[in-house]
């Protein structure tokens, strides 16, 4: 009897067969997330529940079958496809809240919840959970944790890492991992929480996680502001950034997006305008015009046309032009190459200019969108995948994407995650030594190596593998 025979005959014995699948249909489908590559599974597991994953994890040790964790597979990077196969181990049935207490602004739940859920009930209490990824309807806790994901407002109330008080998890040999606390301060033993958000399922299985919840604020203001060009937009960007009244959001969209939304959308955008940022503001209600007047003045000069929008349909009419812009690429190519990298807020002008000259030069699309309060900016390449000529161009334009933003001081991923398409890029940002620390951690999680393999760092032996 194979491994993989004997695996499945003892999960079998510990799980109901309906939470086991081995058909083609179920392994084929769970064989691919939002990033489009594929390798179908070998068998796809539904666990409810801490010790049911504690239990799968100790047979695929006892067997070396690889373990891909998956919540409902909305990741760009290729994090959750099972490329040795093996097994694919969802958690969207691990919904539970274990426990709420408003009183101490806290929330435990299992890592399956959705992120929209969660946020419904926390809500009703007065309280959100600041990561709020575009994805927010579909995505998971457990996905955002393994990605460390953010969205617009993690500018003033951070990114996940920032929100999470601790977790469960279960390492490469089916052994509970404990981290964290359920306070804002502790120092005991290394900070095993920090350390795993983030890490995309390479080192252990997320099953719950205590969430830091923050009040929800009074109002909101959203201001939209259109400007000539990248520069002036930026520069506003860093004057509102350096006054004291942080926003909640800024978010921007370059020349080309605006193009994008004049012809696809409802949104009236003057001709003159190169750029646009939304800036969000909030706070108390007997506070917050001061706010708005501080970030007028400091976003606005004579290049500048800056409205408020104050009622909620205008905002949510701004929020959803924003939020359409990612979905409507798709109809204006057929494949998008979607990445998130990031750089220091003065140098978002340069990269766009960078950006433009790659696109010109390889003769492909590229439109840029995102988070300006941190430099986090979505470069989108659109080509055709039946056109060999445009691929082989994307494929050297994205080769100078990321070298552009590494020369400018940044960072190649901001919150999608490394997972498997982009590791082979990996060591122009962290040097050998470096990379050689992080494998040693990842052996001490998952001494077989069989937690997401080919994920998050390039093999040892084939660094460009992926490329």
């Amino acid at each position: 009897m194979t491994a993989l025979a004997t695996f499945t005959q003892q999960l079998g014995a510990a799980l109901p067969a309906d939470r086991i699948m081995t058909d083609a249909g179920s392994t084929w489908a769970y064989g691919m997330d939002n990033s489009r590559v594929h390798h179908a599974a070998d068998v796809v597991v539904f666990p409810e529940n801490h010790d049911e994953v504690v239990e799968v994890m100790r047979l695929a040790a006892e067997c070396r079958i690889p373990v891909t964790t998956r919540g409902r597979g909305t990741g760009t990077a290729g994090g959750s496809v099972p490329v040795e196969g093996g097994v694919v181990l969802v958690t969207d049935r691990m919904t539970r809240v274990l426990d709420f207490r408003p009183e101490d602004r806290l929330i435990v739940v299992e890592a399956g919840l959705i992120n929209a859920e969660l946020q419904r009930i926390v809500a009703e209490k007065g309280f959100f959970w600041p990561p709020d990824p575009t994805s927010n309807a579909l995505c998971t806790v457990g996905g955002n944790l393994g990605c460390n994901a953010a969205g617009p407002h993690a500018v003033k109330y951070g990114t996940t890492r920032e929100n999470v008080l601790g977790l469960r998890a279960v390492d490469g040999q089916g052994h509970t991992i404990k981290a964290g606390s359920q306070t804002t301060k502790g120092v005991v033993g290394h900070d095993l929480t920090r350390l795993m958000i983030g890490s995309e399922g390479t080192l252990g299985v997320i099953t719950e996680a205590t969430l830091k919840l923050t009040p929800l604020p009074e109002t909101r203001r959203l201001l939209r502001a259109f400007y000539p060009d990248m520069h002036t937009a930026s520069e506003a960007v860093s004057r509102v950034m350096a006054q004291p009244a942080t926003p909640a959001a800024i978010e921007f969209i370059d020349g080309n997006a605006l193009d994008l939304l004049r012809r696809n959308s409802q949104a009236t955008i003057p001709d003159a305008a190169g750029a646009m940022l939304m800036i969000e503001i909030d706070g108390d209600e007997t506070g917050i015009d001061g706010l708005v007047q501080r970030v007028v003045a400091a976003a606005g000069d004579d290049r500048a046309d800056i409205a408020v929008a104050e009622t909620t349909e205008e905002q949510k009419a701004l929020w959803a032009a924003r939020k359409a812009l990612s979905p409507t690429l798709r109809q204006v190519a057929p494949k998008k190459i979607n990445e998130d990298v990031v750089v220091p807020v003065s140098r978002i002008p340069r990269l766009i200019e960078t950006l433009d000259a790659i696109a010109a030069r390889h003769a492909i699309t590229i439109v840029s969108f995102g988070h300006a309060g941190n430099g986090n900016i979505h470069v989108n390449l659109l080509v055709d995948p039946d056109d060999p000529a445009q691929m082989a161009g994307a494929e050297k334009a994205l080769d100078e994407v990321f070298s552009a933003v590494l020369a400018l001081d940044g960072t190649l991923s901001g919150e999608h995650g490394i997972g498997y398409v982009k590791r082979g890029f990996i060591d122009r940002e962290i040097p050998p030594d470096s990379l050689a620390l992080m494998r040693g951690i990842k052996a001490v999680f998952d001494p077989l190596g069989i937690l997401n393999p080919h994920k998050k760092l390039p093999d040892p032996a084939a660094p460009d593998s992926t490329r």
